[in-house]
């Protein structure tokens, strides 16, 4: 029987495996995808808010050339930190079921069975999109996902979104050749934009390069066209692709599914001890950014590093 099997093969779900391991721990990561999936996942062209240093995992030093490293930089990083510890990892692996049994948790993938006395949940947030609700959104040219610029050249997209995803999309492609349209529900782009892009993106407008719906929202997609309502009303724009970067949710019904306790407002908050990371099911966990419930924007690689050793700790202290 397992001490710990993490749920979650990303950062956090690495930083508790090498947290495990210098404790004398035995564990396993069961992924459901490859290797830091959701990193893997980022556009190709992502830069990091964070320098370098924020994004170290298990005390392993993350060296890169520029200040702030770029997805594949950060891939070789964490690649290289399971490879050069042999991290026990096991991915394309699905969790299906966690059920209490006599003392400890059995849990079911969709390779296998395993025995665990505790559980960590490292799920992140990148794997389900928030959905538009409107017509036409399961349209073939609606994207929640961004990969490359470059497929969008001389297209006409719409851009759902003003935080760091929509801006970078709306920008990248932009330079690429796209007519880019920006439709953003508030009243001006997110002061959470990195610094150093949000002031290209405002001479953009300003200059006219790219055209922007503020207090907007977009209402129906069509194979060739989109209706944006605006303060002055409804306009219809023509439209080759929309990219709506409306943002990303844990998967509350596996949490749900498993017994972990939401909070009953908007938020959707897990239930969690603040100090040991443990939920309202003993000896089952949470680290990362899944503990944010929908405020997504709370928890990062950076400040939930320190949630491998919270709970080591307490699994360590307890036994």
């Amino acid at each position: 029987m397992l001490d710990i099997l993490i749920i979650g093969g990303g950062p956090i779900g690495l930083a508790c495996a090498l947290q495990a391991q210098k404790a004398g721990l035995s564990y396993v990561i069961v992924e459901k995808g490859c290797l830091v999936n959701s990193l893997y996942n980022y556009p190709t062209t992502m830069t990091f808010f964070s320098t370098s240093e924020l994004l170290e995992i298990g005390g392993i030093p993350f060296v890169t050339i520029s200040n702030k490293p770029k997805r594949s930089e950060a891939l070789e990083y964490y690649r290289r930190v399971a490879f050069s510890n042999q991290v026990k990892t096991n991915l394309f692996e699905e969790v299906l079921s966690v059920t209490k049994a006599d003392g400890h948790y059995v849990i079911g993938t969709s390779k296998d069975t395993y025995e665990a006395k505790n559980v960590i949940v490292a799920t992140g947030f990148y794997d389900i999109a928030n959905k538009l609700n409107i017509p036409g959104e399961e349209l073939p040219k609606v994207k929640h996902y961004y990969d490359d610029p470059h497929y969008y050249a001389l297209q006409k997209v719409v851009v759902v979104g003003s935080s760091n995803s929509a801006i970078d999309v709306a920008l990248e492609t932009w330079r690429k050749g796209a007519e880019v349209t920006l439709v953003i529900r508030d009243a001006e782009v997110s002061h959470r934009v990195k610094y150093w892009v949000r002031p290209d993106i405002l001479n953009r407008i300003k200059e006219g390069s790219i055209k922007a719906y503020f207090n907007s929202n977009l209402t129906a997609i069509r194979e060739d066209e989109v209706d944006i309502l605006t303060p002055d009303g409804r306009t219809t724009i023509a439209n080759d692709f929309v990219m709506a970067m409306t943002g990303y949710r844990p998967n509350f019904e596996f949490l749900k599914k498993i017994g972990i306790n939401l909070s009953t407002d908007a938020k959707l908050l897990p239930e969690y001890n603040k100090e040991t990371m443990e939920t309202n099911l003993k000896g089952i966990y949470l680290a990362g950014v899944v503990c944010g419930g929908m405020d997504t924007h709370l928890w990062f690689i950076e400040n939930s590093r320190i949630h491998a050793e919270m709970i080591v700790n307490d699994i360590v202290g307890k036994s």
